[in-house]
C-alpha cells in the first residue's frame, strides 16, 4: 500500500495489516516449498514410469487424489472445487513432466 492509501488509517489496523501480510508470506513460502518436495516425489516417479514402459497418466489414481482432496478441502473449510482445480493444474504439470521424461533419449530400458 502507498502512502496516500494508509493515510489517516490507525496504527495499529496498520500493524495488523503488517502482520497478517507477514504471516500470508510464510505461508506462502511453505507453499512453494511443499510443492518443489512434491514435485521432486513426481519426478521420480515419471523415471519409474519411463523405465518400465508405464504411461504418463494415471486416471485412476488421478480420481481417487480429486476425491480426497476434495474430503480433505472439506473438513479444512476450503472450497472443494478450488482444490479440485489446484490438484487439477498440479496433475496436468506432473503429467507434462513425465512425458517429457518419457520422451528423453536414453529413458526408456534404463535401470
Amino acid at each position: 500500500m502507498t502512502t496516500s492509501e494508509t493515510s489517516g488509517t490507525d496504527d495499529s489496523v496498520l500493524a495488523e495489516l503488517t502482520r497478517l501480510r507477514e504471516s500470508i508470506d510464510n505461508i506462502d513460502a511453505a507453499v512453494v516449498h511443499m510443492l518443489a518436495e512434491r514435485f521432486k516425489c513426481t519426478q521420480q516417479v515419471g523415471h519409474l514410469k519411463a523405465e518400465h514402459h508405464l504411461p504418463p497418466a494415471d486416471p485412476a489414481r488421478e480420481s481417487r487424489q480429486i476425491a480426497r482432496l476434495r474430503q480433505l478441502a472439506e473438513s479444512a473449510k476450503l472450497d472443494p472445487g478450488f482444490a479440485e482445480k489446484l490438484l487439477n493444474f498440479i496433475i496436468a504439470e506432473v503429467i507434462r513432466h513425465h512425458e517429457r521424461i518419457a520422451d528423453a533419449p536414453g529413458t526408456a530400458g534404463k535401470g
